[in-house]
Formats: C-alpha cells, sequence, structure tokens
C-alpha cells in the first residue's frame, strides 16, 4: 500500500483508539459515582419493633436509634387497646424519649376513621415535632384508605408486601416506604435475597425505600446493610442481645491476660 494510504489508515484509526479510551472512561466515571452513590445511602436508619416505651431506652453499645414502627399486633403485645388515645399516648412517649420518628398503623380501611385518627395525630405530630409516618397493608382492600391517606399530605408505608409485583404497586403509588417481612419470608421457604436486592433498586430508582422487617438474626442484618436498606425494624431485646459478642468478650479477656503476663517480664 502506498505510503499515502498507510498514513491515511493511521489517522483513520486514531479517532477509533479515541472513542474506546473515551468508552472506557466513561465507564470507569460512572463506576465511581455509583460507589459514592452506594456509599451515601448505606447510611442505614434502625427503628425500634415495639409499643413498649419502657423498652425504647437502650444500653451502651446499640446504634443510635431514628425511631419507633408499632402495629396492631404489638400493641396489643404490649397491653394495650389499639385505639386513637393509645396512639396518642404513644406520641409523645416518643417525644418525651427524642426520637425523631413514629410509624402508627391504622387498624381498619375505614376512610372516615383514618381521617378522623390523621387530623388528630399530625396536629400533635407536628407540635411535639416528631415525623410521623402512617402503616397500611399493601393490599387493595386498603386502596381507598391510602389515597384518602396520602391526599392530606401524608407520609405512608406499606407493609406486609410479599413478592415483586405488589413492590410495583407500591411503586406506582408512590408510597415513602416498602416494610416486607423479611423472617416470615424466609420461614415459607422463599428465597428472599434477590427480593431484598429489587426492593434496593426501587429505592436508588426514587421508590420507596426499604424498611426491612421481621429480622430474626445478626446474619439477616449484616446481609441487609451490605445489599443497601434504608432501614430496618428490630425488637429492643435483639438490638440488646446482638449489641456483644462471645468472641469480642473473649478477644479482651485475652487482652487483660497478657497485659498481666508483661508485667512479669
Amino acid at each position: 500500500m502506498p505510503k499515502g494510504k498507510k498514513g491515511m489508515k493511521k489517522q483513520m484509526q486514531r479517532p477509533v483508539r479515541s472513542r474506546r479510551c473515551a468508552g472506557g472512561l466513561q465507564q470507569f466515571c460512572h463506576y465511581i459515582r455509583e460507589s459514592i452513590f452506594s456509599i451515601k445511602v448505606t447510611g442505614l436508619k434502625v427503628f425500634l419493633d415495639s409499643a413498649v416505651a419502657a423498652s425504647w431506652t437502650l444500653p451502651a453499645g446499640c446504634p443510635p436509634v431514628q425511631g419507633v414502627t408499632t402495629n396492631p399486633t404489638l400493641v396489643l403485645q404490649a397491653g394495650l387497646p389499639v385505639t386513637l388515645a393509645t396512639y396518642t399516648g404513644l406520641l409523645r412517649a416518643a417525644s418525651d424519649a427524642g426520637l425523631a420518628e413514629l410509624m402508627l398503623q391504622l387498624p381498619r380501611p375505614d376512610m372516615a376513621e383514618a381521617l378522623q385518627w390523621l387530623e388528630v395525630l399530625q396536629t400533635m405530630a407536628a407540635a411535639a415535632q416528631v415525623k410521623l409516618t402512617i402503616k397500611l397493608p399493601c393490599h387493595p382492600d386498603w386502596l381507598a384508605c391510602i389515597r384518602a391517606v396520602q391526599a392530606q399530605d401524608q407520609a405512608i408505608l406499606l407493609t406486609g408486601l410479599s413478592n415483586p409485583v405488589q413492590l410495583l404497586w407500591a411503586q406506582g403509588l408512590k408510597a415513602q416506604y416498602v416494610a416486607p417481612y423479611v423472617g416470615r419470608l424466609v420461614a415459607d421457604g422463599r428465597d428472599v435475597w434477590p427480593f431484598m436486592d429489587a426492593c434496593v433498586a426501587v429505592q436508588q430508582a426514587q421508590g420507596p425505600a426499604l424498611l426491612a422487617a421481621s429480622i430474626k438474626s445478626p446474619e439477616v442484618l449484616t446481609r441487609l446493610i451490605a445489599c443497601g436498606a434504608a432501614a430496618v425494624t428490630l425488637p429492643p431485646a435483639s438490638l440488646v442481645a446482638w449489641s456483644g459478642d462471645a468472641l469480642t468478650d473473649a478477644a479482651m479477656a485475652q487482652f487483660e491476660r497478657d497485659v498481666e503476663s508483661s508485667q512479669l517480664l
């Protein structure tokens, strides 16, 4: 091939290499952006899953707590009736405890009752400077109630969702949170982690934030932190039990023995 054509061929190849380099740079920049985003979203919020106000004060070693989540079952277990008076009492207790958020679940898909309760709770939460989130079952029977609550500019959490179609429904409803019961899904024999990854993917696409409930072990909590869950809710007893570890205790005991032994040198 004549020299001139070779030179022309080299010139034609240079932009191709440049485009390849540019493509690689774009991929690298995308990776960096995604990594930074992942770091930002792993600021996990911890909620206490309890209606017993006396259990909300935790010992040293437990992580900072954002707030409290409740539901009718927890209220009953606390020996309390599921009434508006009970809910206003929990709001006062959350304020007195210095907690930033409280999540309360409405008892029935009754729009009139929901709006009556909501008016009282919103007014009280604003005065107490406690962020209120209303929990509602992720079920079509509750749709009218969901829309009525949202019409009052109220943040909602859809609870009990168990599959990706329910997740997409919650996303379409523009819920602020979704709360799958991880332990129940595992007990049912389901592979829960693809569903958790889907919840996080929707969360990262500006959809509902994942608040994982029914967490039965530190290992499950570890995986939820790693996959990017926005929040978890745990019984106070679980946080207290997991705040220490036998391996940590064994290491401390070894250090103490070695300090004593070193004095004989």
